[in-house]
């Protein structure tokens, strides 16, 4: 998955196209990533007695597609490649710039 934690990415795809984020988890086995103020769900709480909480109505991220959200170079989405070093380690790079990220 070439979209890790704590990337800028822009969504391109859904009801949240064109807003970005950072995003927060990345889920690889399920090709999906949380990014923040993105896909917002509405999710209700249950009362517990023993601690004393209330039930309540929650406002938070819910994960979306990988493929409906690209990494994000100066506002603009762009596509990631990646590059061998001469030390054999392997660097992302941005289609949009050719630099590393």
């Amino acid at each position: 998955m070439k979209i890790k934690k704590d990337d800028e990415v822009i969504v391109i795809a859904g009801k949240d196209k064109g807003a970005t984020g950072k995003v927060i988890k990345s889920l690889p086995k399920e090709n999906r990533v949380v990014v923040e103020g993105v896909n917002l769900i509405k999710k209700h709480k249950k009362a517990n007695q023993a601690g004393g909480q209330q039930g309540e109505v929650v406002t938070q991220e819910a994960s979306i597609h990988v493929s409906n959200v690209a990494l994000a170079e100066d506002g603009k989405a762009t596509r990631v490649g990646y590059r061998f070093e001469e030390d054999g380690t392997k660097v992302r790079v941005s289609r949009r710039s050719g630099k590393d990220i």
